[in-house]
């Protein structure tokens, strides 16, 4: 499985947050990309896309990654 791990952290704007990618199979026989969000140390929120294909679920996942690190992720 391919999971992605990104953080920003900015103390001077108080910003901790972190973004989890990872595409997994689901019990329907489809793959599915679950991203999880929030700030680090607290609750989260996360949301599940399925898709057809492992690769569509992955080029979802590597879509996402380039927003995320377009807006300063590490």
């Amino acid at each position: 499985m391919s999971s992605v791990l990104l953080r920003r952290v900015d103390p001077t704007r108080n910003m901790s947050r972190y973004y989890r990618l990872d595409v997994q199979p689901d019990l329907f026989g489809s793959w599915c990309c679950i991203r999880e969000w929030g700030r680090i140390g607290c609750g989260y929120q996360m949301r599940s896309v399925p898709y057809p294909t492992r690769e569509d679920a992955q080029m979802a996942l590597d879509h996402q990654r380039r927003r995320k690190e377009r807006r300063g992720y590490v």
